[in-house]
């Protein structure tokens, strides 16, 4: 398998909850991946907890929101950077990076404090990434490469 060379911050796609180019801090001292959401809601479909939530997708503009609802894979207890653990819920969705795609779990959390809306921990990079802590868009970078050979 080839594995991308990814920087501290990249662009992903979340298509499953139309999210699209949003940016994520790459964090390999992060167990889980996370996302800021708004309003959960929990509700039954068919028997099966889902939960439904706002998501802004545009740190500059949180006013732009999108309603996104998905199953209910876990409730896990997570220690967050400052030191104190709550109740999350986990869903799993499709993760997007450069050409790639594969599934991930993440947990659902207010990250209204932090610069970043989605945190991308060491489960969800799993086999499939290198990390250059130096770099960031690596895979932007390499896209706008590969476009500026073809002209």
């Amino acid at each position: 398998m080839n594995r991308l060379i990814i920087g501290n911050l990249e662009l992903c796609n979340l298509p499953e909850l139309g999210i699209f180019e949003l940016e994520v801090r790459v964090d390999t001292g992060a167990k889980t991946s996370s996302l800021h959401v708004d309003n959960i809601r929990k509700f039954r479909k068919k028997g099966k907890l889902y939960v439904e939530f706002d998501l802004h997708p545009d740190i500059y503009n949180v006013e732009q929101a999108v309603k996104c609802s998905a199953p209910v894979v876990d409730c896990r207890k997570i220690k967050s950077s400052n030191g104190e653990s709550e109740q999350r819920y986990v869903i799993q969705t499709i993760f997007g990076i450069g050409d790639q795609t594969w599934p991930i779990e993440i947990t659902l959390t207010n990250r209204q404090e932090m610069s970043y809306l989605m945190l991308l921990g060491r489960e969800g990079m799993g086999d499939r990434v290198y990390v250059d802590p130096s770099r960031a868009f690596t895979l932007v970078e390499a896209s706008q490469q590969s476009d500026q050979g073809k002209e």
